[in-house]
């Protein structure tokens, strides 16, 4: 029997009204959340430096900090600095709730989230910095959560077992100091000014070098130049959720519309045709 038209049309118009718009980072949030190969890679992050810690605390030469390259740093105490976000801690959560109600970035939701302080270890994070300490490295978490959010933050890094010292200030968040911006130099230089910076840990380029603005083909040269830091005293986690690597894609454009990034992203799928 043949349906009449009109229920056919009905039946796809109720089809399609169910049916929810693929989010942009489900796929991304579903390996971050899901896959073996994501915690590896991890681990080998945190574990490769291990293997440097040591070579690291005896080289009075050696710094992961470029501003104290042909400086008197040698005598200063160690430290590493740690980005937070997907470096240290999980906030994959908060990106499954934004797929969930298919809502893009929200600061006044995200801040929610870290007041929860609620966020898991990244794998072999804490496995590191504790080895670091106990070592006598002094672990600074540098970050880009706004100045407000510092207890929070302390609290879920407290409870997940994550060192904190009580000599100095640890937790370097944006908007602490007037010159603290979302550009992370000013509180590298802070840290350089009192510690030897023997490890540098994030999952965004900028949390090495300043690299915001730039095209995809100067943060490519940017890496050539500096491809012997990675792996010995720069570490670097995988972020395919977002990052600076995406707003490169858009030309660091926040105004763009749906089909003009629709666009940009088809001009960098490399099909090699």
């Amino acid at each position: 029997m043949k349906l009449p038209i009109f229920l056919i049309s009905l039946f796809l118009l109720t089809a399609c009204s169910n049916t929810k718009p693929v989010h942009p980072t489900l796929q991304a949030t579903l390996w971050v959340q899901n896959s073996t190969e994501f915690d590896a890679l991890a681990i080998m992050t945190y574990q490769t430096a291990e293997t440097k810690l040591r070579e690291a605390l005896m080289d009075k030469t050696w710094t992961a900090e470029l501003s104290q390259i042909d400086s008197d740093f040698e005598n200063l105490p160690p430290a590493v600095i740690l980005d937070i976000d997907e470096t240290v801690l999980d906030n994959s959560p908060f990106q499954a709730r934004m797929i969930e109600n298919n809502s893009g970035y929200d600061p006044v939701e995200w801040e929610k989230w870290v007041l929860e302080g609620n966020a898991d270890a990244i794998s072999g994070a804490i496995n590191f910095t504790t080895l670091a300490a106990e070592a006598g490295v002094t672990v600074i978490y540098l970050s880009n959560r706004e100045a407000n959010t510092e207890q929070a933050t302390r609290l879920n890094l407290e409870s997940l077992g994550f060192p904190l010292s009580n000599d100095s200030d640890v937790v370097l968040l944006k908007g602490e100091q007037e010159n603290w911006t979302s550009s992370k130099i000013e509180r590298r230089l802070h840290v350089a000014s009192q510690f030897r910076v023997i490890m540098l840990f994030g999952d965004d380029f900028n949390d090495f070098l300043p690299a915001k603005n730039m095209t995809i083909t100067d943060r490519d040269i940017l890496l050539e130049i500096h491809r012997a830091n990675f792996g010995e005293k720069w570490f670097i986690l995988p972020n395919p959720i977002y990052g600076s690597w995406n707003d490169a894609i858009f030309n660091f454009d926040r105004n763009l519309n749906e089909d003009e990034k629709q666009k940009l992203i088809e001009t960098h799928l490399q099909t090699k045709n």
